[in-house]
């Protein structure tokens, strides 16, 4: 069962340590809990047990790698206008697909929205064709062109950010090396929750814990990893408000105001993709927020950004707030027995 905002509040202040101090740089090394009970002045197996009760209580969803998108492996954002008697049979089908981690129901003539995660393009591009075949709609495929911001940590205390961030780095992709992909995939649902979690992941890919945590080392530094750490499920933690907010702009022009919309507080993920003839937008952020006005004051803004950077007007701008989530995971890199590769 999902938490809810009140179950949330009950968390004692260690639980609610646990989730925001180490959403990014979870320790690295062979016996990672013992640190952070160290940090917080419990035992490793208190933390564990810890850990363990807030993934079952829906808090969070894993500990683990958050993958750069096309790195380690392929991933697109799709859409369709789906039919509203037609919406929950397809949305099951889309549900269904082992690639798909992401599946919402949005508010705008174009109403279903998923991400289709895989090993590579092919996977991504089988998975789509079978979700097509299997409900008789058009796909919209809306490739990623260019990634502005990705971050997807969320602060307990509700803020929607403040001060300078960070430039996006670029992944490095020589930095990748064979083996990376599988034992990177090898944890898409997270790390175990044991004493020593790298043990059985080193065990599986043949190598020792040290080239395990030397790896994700590597693959963090080369930004192919955004971030490695606990992942929360956002709703639980009382933002309830998902708005993705969608510009058609001159694509001259796309790099310059989307860099500017990634420096805005509230802001948690911003890229631009791909249009098809059904879809013109091409610019995309998404807002969460705890209420929808606070959402609709940081699109608000943003607006205000693209009138004075690219003389965006307001026909060439919509807001699609999430109205129901089907499914919610993490990517998906590892490839399916008997799938074509």
């Amino acid at each position: 069962m999902a938490a809810s905002t009140q179950s949330l509040a009950k968390l004692e202040p260690v639980d609610l340590r646990l989730i925001e101090d180490w959403q990014r740089d979870f320790p690295l090394q062979n016996r990672p809990f013992s640190v952070i009970g160290k940090a917080v002045k419990l035992t490793e197996d208190a933390v564990i047990r810890r850990y363990a009760a807030l993934r079952r209580a829906g808090v969070i969803n894993r500990i683990g790698a958050v993958v750069a998108p096309n790195t380690l492996g392929a991933s697109t954002l799709a859409a369709m206008a789906v039919p509203a008697e037609r919406l929950d049979a397809v949305a099951d089908l889309v549900s269904a697909e082992p690639g798909v981690s992401h599946n919402y129901r949005r508010d705008n003539e174009m109403n279903l929205w998923f991400v289709v995660t895989g090993a590579d393009a092919q996977a991504v591009g089988a998975a789509l064709a079978r979700i097509e075949a299997g409900n008789g709609l058009a796909v919209n495929d809306l490739r990623l062109v260019e990634a502005y911001h990705l971050d997807l940590g969320f602060a307990l205390d509700g803020a929607i950010g403040s001060g300078p961030r960070p430039a996006l780095r670029p992944p490095d992709l020589a930095a990748i090396k064979p083996g990376d992909r599988e034992f990177v995939a090898s944890i898409e649902k997270g790390l175990p929750l044991a004493s020593r979690p790298f043990m059985p992941i080193a065990a599986v890919a043949g190598t020792t814990e040290d080239a395990i945590i030397e790896r994700l080392d590597a693959l963090i530094h080369a930004a192919v990893i955004s971030r490695f750490g606990v992942v929360v499920k956002h709703r639980a933690l009382g933002y309830a408000t998902n708005a993705m907010a969608v510009w058609d702009i001159a694509d001259a022009e796309t790099r310059r105001l989307g860099e500017a919309f990634a420096g805005e507080p509230g802001v948690t993920l911003c890229y631009s993709r791909r249009r098809t003839d059904a879809w013109r937008f091409n610019l995309y952020c998404m807002v969460h927020a705890r209420q929808r006005q606070d959402a609709l004051a940081v699109i608000k803004r943003l607006n205000g950004i693209a009138t004075t950077i690219a003389g965006v007007a307001p026909r060439d701008h919509a807001v699609l707030f999430s109205t129901r989530c089907f499914k919610q995971t993490g990517a998906k890199l590892s490839r399916d027995r008997g799938s074509a590769a």
